[in-house]
Parts: C-alpha cells; structure tokens; sequence
C-alpha cells in the first residue's frame, strides 16, 4: 500500500471521526468533547432543518456560542445520533464531508414523546495540528417525524 494511500486513509478517517466527537459530544453532553470538533471561529447553520420542522434557528458563530446553545437548548432532552454515509474530499490541510445523520431526540419529562429527525450535513473542516475541526456546518433534514416541539424541550 502506498503511503500516499494511507496518509490520505488516515485524514479520511480522522475527519469523519470529528463528526463522531460532535454527535457524541451532544449525546454524551460532554462539553470538552463537543468543543473539541470546532474551530475557534466555526459557524452553524441549522436553519435548513429548523425551517422544515417548523421553527426558525438562528445561525450560530464562534465555538463557545455554538457549544453553549447546543447544551442549553437540548438540556431537556436525551439525543442519540447515528451517523451514516459519510463521503470526505480532502485537499491539502482543509476537507469536506457529507454525511446522514439520524437524531433522536426524547423528553426527559416525557418519555413517550419524541422527535426524529434524518439529517444532511454538509460540512467545511481545516487541519488543526493533526487534528481536524468544523469550520462550518449546514444542517438540512431529509424527513423527520414526531413532536417537533419536542426539540424546544416542550
């Protein structure tokens, strides 16, 4: 195996697995976790998937901002996120990837009641060291069904 082939194996890898800090960070409510998968200056737009649910979401900028609304907004709820399909072009110290995401988010004061949502990420990412961070992040859903209320902790 060429080193080429495994350098680019080993980046492919490791930019898929700063979604996976991402989601497990959120599910986890691990906030060092989920910080560890921004830039400083990231940027996340959830206004695709918020729209379609039937709420609006504004863009978030800065990690702090992003981790802080991520934890406050889903303290009400247990997640899990699956991810799937994830497809990464790589060039040079910054990367792409498109991956599935499927949410699940359920009522810590109810139970019965939840929200799934699949999830398109389309997502920008730059080579930090040797590791790879969102730079930005664009949300769009492909269906959901449930309690979109649910997502307000409601």
């Amino acid at each position: 195996m060429s080193s080429l082939y495994q350098t680019n194996t080993v980046d492919h890898l490791a930019v898929v697995d700063t979604l996976y800090r991402f989601a497990a960070g959120i599910d986890l409510r691990d906030e060092a976790l989920l910080r560890s998968a921004f830039t400083q200056d990231a940027v996340s737009d959830f206004r695709p998937a918020a729209a379609k649910a039937g709420f609006e979401y504004p863009v978030l900028e800065g990690r702090d901002v992003i981790v802080g609304a991520l934890s406050s907004s889903l303290s009400q709820v247990d997640t899990t996120h699956s991810v799937s399909n994830p497809r990464v072009t790589i060039e040079g110290d910054t990367a792409h990837l498109d991956a599935l995401v499927e949410a699940q988010h359920v009522l810590k004061s109810d139970p019965a009641r939840h929200y799934l949502m699949k999830n398109r990420y389309d997502i920008n990412l730059v080579r930090l060291g040797e590791v790879w961070s969102i730079q930005r992040v664009t949300v769009d859903n492909v269906w959901r069904t449930g309690d979109p209320s649910v997502l307000m902790g409601i």
